[in-house]
């Protein structure tokens, strides 16, 4: 175990930077403050991140660390910060390290005692999932599914049994592809597709899976969050898992009695046909 203040003089820092997923507004002072401060910015795309700066009057050194050099460069950022220089990273858009390049320098500079600092900012998801109508108490966030069709399959199954809320993210010329391999593996479940967010063609689809297969996708354009309902199945209990949880709780100090209602009240199980196993 280690413990370690973010901005404790003793720990050098490292600073991850949320960027506008399309509204530059949302690019908070705080952020701009700090790139101010730095020495220089390690980022997913140099052409798109010195876009952004300069739409702020910032003009800073820029090195880049993508998905294809991630490893290389991680190391010599965190070199860098060692070293004394103070170093910020910034993905294209949104949080760094969320379905984008940033969770190897994080290991890194873990590994390295290297305090971490992030600045608040915009998350498509989080927009996504909040004006979903959908459950927002318990939420799983995939991300993007494999570009092939099998193995997109594979993990859909792994999570078709969830109860939580899925989101993902996709490509305009692959998601009428992956609204079919929803259909398919998932059922036809409520969804949310959510295009363009916090851009002035930001637009909501609500709908079942099969209702937005109806599209004209031609017409499906820029960044997609997919927000899809949970599983409404309800998880049936083998006689042996029945037995293993009422022993759980029976460990954690119920009597066998609260036990059985307890499993009962989760796993709606009749509670004497719980009775009648346990005795």
């Amino acid at each position: 175990m280690k413990k370690i203040k973010s901005f404790d003089s003793s720990h050098p820092l490292l600073y991850l930077i949320a960027t506008p997923i399309g509204n530059l507004g949302e690019f908070s002072s705080r952020a701009i403050d700090i790139i101010n401060e730095m020495d220089f910015i390690a980022c997913e795309d140099t052409r798109n991140t010195k876009e952004l700066l300069r739409k702020f009057d910032i003009n800073k050194h820029l090195v880049s660390l993508r998905e294809h050099n991630e490893v290389e460069m991680s190391n010599y950022v965190i070199k860098e910060i060692l070293n004394g220089k103070k170093v910020a990273y910034v993905s294209d858009a949104g949080y760094p390290a969320i379905s984008d390049p940033g969770n190897i320098l994080v290991k890194i500079a873990n590994e390295n005692d290297i305090a971490i600092s992030v600045v608040s900012g915009s998350s498509a998801f989080i927009n996504a999932l909040v004006s979903s109508n959908l459950d927002t108490d318990h939420f799983y966030f995939h991300g993007f599914l494999p570009a092939k069709e099998g193995e997109a399959k594979r993990e859909l199954e792994e999570l078709k049994s969830k109860k939580e809320t899925l989101i993902f993210y996709e490509s305009p010329h692959r998601i009428e592809d992956t609204l079919k391999i929803f259909l398919s593996v998932l059922g036809d479940r409520e969804i949310v597709l959510h295009r363009e967010l916090t851009k002035i063609n930001e637009e909501k689809i609500y709908g079942t899976i099969s209702e937005l297969l109806t599209l004209d996708f031609n017409l499906i354009k820029g960044e997609i969050v997919l927000v899809v309902e949970g599983s409404k199945e309800e998880k049936t209990l083998s006689d042996s898992e029945i037995q293993t949880y009422v022993a759980y709780f029976v460990s954690k100090g119920m009597s066998k009695k609260d036990a059985i209602e307890t499993v009962s009240d989760i796993y709606k199980v009749k509670k004497n046909y719980i009775k009648d196993l346990i005795k």
